[in-house]
C-alpha cells in the first residue's frame, strides 16, 4: 500500500512539473529589429513521422509561437523575413523511486556478510516532449535564433495546450526582441 502511495505521489509530481527551457541561442551580430514578417516552414520538413498521429500538439505550438512573435511586432506573411521551423520529439520515460531500508528492508537476513543496497525501481511511465523553435533568416537561409523547451505531456488536450503556451512564453522571454507594450 505504501508503495502504491509513493508511486501516485511521484506521478502527480511529474505531471505538475514546470516546463524547462533547455537552451536558447542566437547568432552573433544579427539585427533582429530589421525583421518584420514571419511564416512557418512545412512541419514535415524536419520529422514527418512525428506528426503522423496529429496528437502531438503542432497546431497549438504554431499558435503559441505566432502569438509570441506578434507580441513583438511581427506580422505573418507569404514571403516572410524569417521562417519558423518547429521540431517535436516525444519520448516515453520510466518513473522510478529509490528503495528505503525503512520500508523496503530485507526479508531474510540469514546470509553472512549481507549488506543492504538502495536501488531505483520502476513505478510507472510517462511521456516527455521536447519542442525546438528555429528562427531562420529567409534571405540568407541561416538560423539566427533557436529555443528548446521540454516538459511532461498531458493526455488532457486542455492541459497540453496550457503547457505548450507556458513553455513557448517562457522560451520567448529570452528572445532578443522584447514584447511591445
Amino acid at each position: 500500500m505504501k508503495t502504491l502511495l509513493v508511486a501516485l505521489l511521484l506521478l502527480t509530481a511529474a505531471a505538475c512539473s514546470p516546463v524547462r527551457v533547455e537552451s536558447t541561442t542566437q547568432a552573433p551580430g544579427v539585427d533582429f529589429s530589421a525583421y518584420k514578417t514571419y511564416n512557418f516552414m512545412d512541419v514535415t520538413a524536419r520529422n514527418e513521422a512525428a506528426f503522423a498521429g496529429g496528437a502531438v500538439g503542432i497546431e497549438e505550438l504554431k499558435q503559441a509561437v505566432g502569438r509570441e512573435l506578434e507580441r513583438r511586432g511581427y506580422q505573418r506573411a507569404d514571403s516572410p523575413d524569417v521562417w519558423v521551423n518547429i521540431g517535436v520529439v516525444t519520448e516515453e520515460k520510466v518513473q522510478t523511486r529509490e528503495t528505503n531500508i525503512q520500508f523496503d528492508g530485507p526479508r531474510y537476513i540469514g546470509q553472512r556478510r549481507y549488506r543492504w543496497e538502495k536501488q531505483n525501481i520502476p513505478v510507472g511511465t510517462y511521456q516527455e516532449g521536447t519542442a525546438t523553435v528555429d528562427i531562420v533568416d529567409a534571405a540568407r537561409n541561416t538560423q539566427v535564433w533557436q529555443g528548446v523547451a521540454a516538459s511532461t505531456l498531458s493526455k488532457d488536450p486542455e492541459k497540453l495546450a496550457a503547457r505548450i503556451d507556458e513553455g513557448i512564453a517562457t522560451m520567448f522571454e529570452k528572445y532578443p526582441v522584447p514584447p511591445r507594450q
